[in-house]
C-alpha cells in the first residue's frame, strides 16, 4: 500500500487525486493533507481520508482543527509544508499547489530522495536545472502529472534523449481562442475562466487564454525530458485529445490519446510502475470522426513567445517571467487591469530584465539560478517590477 502526501488537497489536482484514491482504498492510505484556507472542506477530507498530519497555513487554523481531531497532528505553513514534504512516512507526494509556495516544499521532497508527482509548473519553471540535479543526486524520482507531460512520459518510456528528434505540445487555445482580437480589451475574467474543455483553478485557467500555460509547460520540458527548447514545438488542437507527441529520429510519431480528464496523468503516476483500472468515460475512435491541428497565431497568443524567449534565455529569465506573471493574472483577476494589460506588462518586465543583466553590477541571483532562494529572489524581482508597472 502506497503512503501518500497531497500538498494542496482541497484544489483541482488534489480533488482529482483523492478521488482516484478514494476508489482505491486497498492500494492507498492518506498519510498528509495541506490546505490552505478551504478549511471546510479540508475537515472533510480528514473525516474521510484520516490522515496523520495535516499542514495549513496559519497557527490560528491549525488550533481551531485540533479541537476536532484530537488524534491528527497538525503543522501550518513553509516549516509545516517541508516537514511533511519529506516525511520519511510517505512513499509518494503529490504536489498540486498553485504558484511559488510549491517550491520549497516540492525541492525538500527531492532532496529526501521521494518519488513526487508533480502537477505544479512553478518549481520546474523557476529552478528546472537545480530540482533535476537534485533528484538525479538524492535519489528521487520525478513523476509529470501534467497532461501534456504525463503523455511524453508514457510515450517516452525507456528512450534515450539522443533518440528524441522533437516533442510536440498541444494546446486547446483556451477560452479566448476565437474571440475577435479587437474584442480582447473588454474581455472580463468570467469570460477568459469559461475553459471549454478542461476544469481547472483560476490561475492556470487563464494562462491557457493567454497560453502562457504552454510556455511553462516548453520551460518544463526541456528540464524533464533534457530537450533543447530549440527541439520543443507547441501546436492547436482544439479536441484536447491527443495530449502531446513526441518524434523520433527515425522519422516515428507516438502520441497519448485520452479524455480531457486529470485522473487520466494522475492516476499513471499514483500507480507507476503499474496502471489503475479507472472507471471512467472512454474514448470511442469512432465518434471522433477527425481531429484538427493548427499552428499558433502569435498575434493572438504574445505571451507564448514572451515565455518561449526566456526558455531559450535560460538563467533567472524563467523565474522572473513566472513572478511578473503571477502578479500580472492576480491583478486581471482582481479587474485591476485589462486582458491586453497582461502580455503587455509581461513583456515590459522581460525587456527590463534583458537589459538589467547587461549592467555592470548584477544581483547574481538574475544571472544564474544556483540556490533555492536565487529563484524565490529572481521570482521577487519579476513580481516587484509588474507591480513598478501596474502603480
Amino acid at each position: 500500500m502506497k503512503r501518500l502526501t497531497i500538498l494542496g488537497s482541497t484544489g483541482s489536482i488534489g480533488l482529482n487525486t483523492l478521488d482516484i484514491v478514494r476508489n482505491f482504498p486497498e492500494k492507498f492510505q492518506i498519510r498528509s493533507l495541506s490546505c490552505r484556507s478551504s478549511i471546510e472542506k479540508l475537515i472533510e477530507q480528514i473525516r474521510e481520508f484520516h490522515p496523520k498530519i495535516v499542514c495549513v497555513e496559519k497557527d490560528e487554523q491549525a488550533c481551531d482543527l485540533r479541537q476536532i481531531f484530537s488524534d491528527t497532528e497538525f503543522v501550518f505553513g513553509l516549516k509545516g509544508l517541508i516537514q511533511i514534504s519529506k516525511d520519511p512516512e510517505t512513499d509518494l507526494m503529490v504536489s498540486g499547489i498553485v504558484s511559488a509556495a510549491g517550491l520549497k516544499p516540492t525541492f525538500a521532497a527531492l532532496k529526501a530522495g521521494k518519488t513526487v508527482a508533480i502537477a505544479n509548473k512553478e518549481p520546474l519553471v523557476m529552478a528546472g536545472e537545480l530540482f533535476m540535479q537534485t533528484a538525479t543526486k538524492s535519489g528521487a524520482k520525478l513523476l509529470p502529472a501534467d497532461s501534456e507531460h504525463n503523455a511524453i512520459f508514457q510515450a517516452l518510456k525507456n528512450e534515450r534523449p539522443e533518440s528524441i528528434s522533437r516533442l510536440i505540445l498541444t494546446a486547446s487555445g483556451g477560452s479566448l481562442r476565437d474571440k475577435p482580437l479587437h474584442e480582447f480589451k473588454k474581455i472580463t475574467p468570467a469570460q477568459a475562466l469559461d475553459h471549454p474543455n478542461w476544469k481547472m483553478g483560476s490561475k492556470i485557467t487563464i494562462d491557457s487564454a493567454t497560453m502562457m500555460n504552454k510556455g511553462l509547460e516548453v520551460i518544463e520540458a526541456q528540464w524533464l525530458f533534457d530537450t533543447p527548447v530549440q527541439n520543443i514545438e507547441v501546436v492547436m488542437h482544439r479536441e484536447s485529445i491527443i495530449h502531446s507527441m513526441v518524434e523520433f529520429v527515425d522519422g516515428s510519431i507516438l502520441a497519448q490519446m485520452g479524455l480531457p480528464d486529470m485522473r487520466i496523468p494522475l492516476s499513471h503516476c499514483l500507480g507507476w510502475p503499474d496502471r489503475l483500472p479507472l472507471k471512467i468515460p472512454r474514448i470511442d475512435p469512432i465518434s471522433l470522426k477527425a481531429l484538427h491541428f493548427e499552428p499558433i497565431n502569435y498575434k493572438r497568443f504574445p505571451c507564448l513567445s514572451i515565455s518561449i524567449k526566456a526558455a531559450k534565455h535560460g538563467g533567472a529569465a524563467p523565474a522572473v517571467l513566472n513572478g511578473a506573471n503571477e502578479k500580472v493574472v492576480s491583478s486581471f483577476l482582481e479587474e485591476d487591469i485589462n486582458f491586453l494589460d497582461i502580455s503587455k506588462n509581461l513583456n515590459l518586465v522581460m525587456q527590463q530584465f534583458y537589459k538589467t543583466i547587461l549592467l555592470p553590477e548584477v544581483p547574481t541571483f538574475l544571472n544564474k539560478i544556483q540556490t533555492i532562494e536565487d529563484a524565490v529572489r529572481a521570482d521577487k524581482w519579476g513580481r516587484e517590477e509588474a507591480i513598478k508597472l501596474m502603480s
